[in-house]
C-alpha cells in the first residue's frame, strides 16, 4: 500500500511538471507585467471583449495571466495572478491570488489561457477579502457575457457575485470556473511588499502600490 501511494505521489508530481511547465519558475514581476498586458487588451476589440459597462461597474478585478489545465489521470487548473479593488482613493494596490481546482478524469493533453474575473457586488468583495473561497460554492459565479455592452447577460450573470472570462488567441469568452478555489498568494505578496501582507489589507487600500506595479495600476485606471 505504501509503495502504491508513493508511486501516485511521484506520478502526480511528474505530470504536474509536464503539463504545468514553469509554473513555479515564473517570477512575481513577470506575472504582474503579463497581468498588465492582459488588462490593456480588455477593450481592444469591443465586439469580442468584456463589456465596458460591466468593467465600469465591477468592484474588483482579478487577472490570471496564465491558467494552466489538463493532465493524464488527474485533471485540473492552476494559475497565479493579481486582484485589485476600488477604494475611496481609486484602485487598490495589487494583491496576489492563486486559482486551484481539479477533477478526476482522463484528460489527455493540456491548455493554457488568460483568465479575468469581475467581482460585481459587495458580497463578492467580501469573498475576495477572505483567505480562501470556492467559485460556485461560497461565491455565486457565472460565465460573463461578451460584446459592447452587458445588456444581453443571462439571469445567472445578472445575479452573480463574480463573472469570469478566458482569453485565447486574443478573443475573450465567458468561461465557467465553478469548483475552482481562490486563495491568497502569500509568497507573491511577500515578493511585492517585502513582508507578509494579507489581501484584505491590500485590497481595502491599506498600502501604496509597490515599485514595479505601475504598469498594472495604470492599466486598470481606465475602468
Amino acid at each position: 500500500m505504501f509503495r502504491i501511494r508513493t508511486f501516485l505521489v511521484v506520478a502526480t508530481v511528474a505530470l504536474t511538471a509536464q503539463f504545468f511547465p514553469g509554473t513555479a519558475l515564473a517570477s512575481t514581476p513577470e506575472r504582474l507585467a503579463a497581468a498588465a498586458a492582459t488588462v490593456n487588451e480588455l477593450s481592444a476589440a469591443p465586439d469580442k471583449s468584456i463589456p465596458a459597462d460591466l468593467l465600469k461597474k465591477a468592484e474588483c478585478i482579478i487577472v490570471v495571466p496564465s491558467l494552466k489545465s489538463g493532465a493524464i489521470v488527474v485533471g485540473g487548473e492552476y494559475g497565479r495572478g493579481f486582484a485589485s479593488c476600488r477604494t475611496a482613493k481609486g484602485w487598490s494596490a495589487p494583491a496576489g491570488v492563486k486559482v486551484e481546482g481539479g477533477s478526476v478524469g482522463f484528460q489527455i493533453g493540456g491548455a493554457e489561457t488568460e483568465v479575468v474575473m469581475l467581482v460585481m457586488n459587495k458580497e463578492g468583495v467580501n469573498r475576495l477579502l477572505s483567505t480562501k473561497f470556492t467559485l460556485g460554492g461560497e461565491a455565486k459565479a457565472a460565465a460573463g457575457p461578451v460584446g459592447r455592452t452587458g445588456t444581453a447577460q443571462t439571469d445567472a450573470a445578472m445575479t452573480a457575485e463574480i463573472l469570469s472570462y478566458s482569453r485565447t488567441r486574443g478573443v475573450f469568452a465567458g468561461v465557467s470556473l465553478t469548483g475552482a478555489t481562490l486563495r491568497e498568494d502569500d509568497s507573491a505578496n511577500k515578493d511585492l511588499y517585502g513582508k507578509e501582507m494579507s489581501n484584505k489589507t491590500i485590497l481595502t487600500g491599506g498600502v501604496q502600490p509597490p515599485e514595479g506595479a505601475g504598469a498594472f495600476n495604470s492599466a486598470i485606471r481606465h475602468f
